[in-house]
């Protein structure tokens, strides 16, 4: 469920509509050393989905698990002090403290019908776990001092929705990586450093998008409910058109020194129906070296990997990589 060119230009009225009740705007764009930084507006689906006022909600022990690991993580951090840090050593730390977690699938398909923001601290998949330790630094970062499993979701329900809300249906969340990423940069979550990082980086083109609505028995929401599938195939249709650019593997090398830690790593494949088969955080060794940390469904578990680029050679069909800088 996850998931290049250099990005074209675009006027300040520039408005493209991909289908139906979706619109894409870019909201700014930032010239520098060269190099054209387009933000996007977020998007909207304009899709009516009936849900009931009286079955728009989830129990508490649905949608949150492993409170006790909440507690234990948030205590560390409170004497540690990780809010003060800046927020890529703060992501690292909250990274770290989940070494070791077992790898789940779907843990975000928690209903048949309901959807809603969810956290299990007790099992991830790769977009979990880098969701969870952004959110969570984000978290320590408001200030607050009676922080709670509600915080945590709140800040959930910021980065996993459209406009940052969820209103209870399966279409309101961000379902790949290359669309979480315009949306979270359009919002000021995170950066997109791609095009900052080398000159080389190249657009995606051609890649048919069509995971979830190929795959849709394996997800929970789509096979209960098959009135989603043709409007999750017009979501994709839109995906299809972003302008999604990466490093490819051969220049990462030269340019690995420019990723920081606590960056987001979202790795392109060269396969079609996604853009992004795997995602994860760049995590600083003790020896100094960044490394790759991901939920690995290789190693049943949430795992410190080997460097970008080493990782990338592993497989043919790892083409390169996204950089994403959360922001303060």
């Amino acid at each position: 469920m996850l998931e290049a060119d250099h990005v074209p230009v675009f006027s300040d009225q520039m408005l493209i509509s991909f289908v139906p009740g979706w619109h894409w705007a870019p909201r700014s764009h930032v010239l520098g050393v060269g190099i054209l930084s387009v933000t996007l507006a977020m998007w909207r689906l304009e899709i009516s989905v009936a849900i009931t006022p009286e079955t728009a909600s989830l129990p508490r022990d649905v949608t949150f698990v492993g409170e006790a690991n909440f507690e234990r993580l948030l205590k560390k951090a409170v004497e540690e002090n990780w809010a003060e840090l800046p927020i890529g050593e703060c992501i690292a730390k909250v990274a770290i403290a989940f070494q070791g977690t077992k790898y789940q699938t779907f843990p975000m398909e928690i209903d048949d019908h309901i959807e809603a923001p969810s956290v299990n601290l007790e099992g991830m998949d790769c977009w979990t776990f880098f969701e969870i330790s952004l959110a969570f630094a984000r978290m320590l970062k408001t200030g607050k001092s009676d922080l709670a499993p509600q915080d945590l979701l709140d800040q959930i329900e910021c980065l996993r929705y459209r406009g940052g809300e969820c209103h209870g249906s399966y279409l309101d969340r961000l379902h790949y990586v290359s669309e979480w990423i315009f949306e979270a940069e359009s919002r000021g979550i995170v950066e997109n450093i791609t095009n900052q990082v080398s000159a080389y980086s190249t657009r995606i083109r051609f890649r048919k998008i069509f995971e979830l609505t190929s795959l849709w028995r394996r997800y929970r929401y789509l096979r209960e409910n098959s009135e989603l599938r043709e409007p999750m195939r017009e979501l994709e249709a839109a995906v299809e058109r972003l302008p999604v650019t990466h490093l490819p593997k051969a220049i990462v090398p030269d340019v690995e020194a420019k990723i920081q830690e606590g960056d987001i790593l979202a790795i392109a494949t060269g396969q079609d129906g996604v853009y992004c088969s795997e995602v994860g955080i760049a995590v600083k060794k003790p020896d100094g070296s960044l490394r790759f940390m991901h939920a690995a469904q290789q190693f049943e578990k949430v795992f410190l990997d080997k460097t970008i680029s080493a990782y990338l050679q592993e497989n043919r069909n790892r083409i390169g990589v996204i950089v994403v800088r959360p922001k303060e």
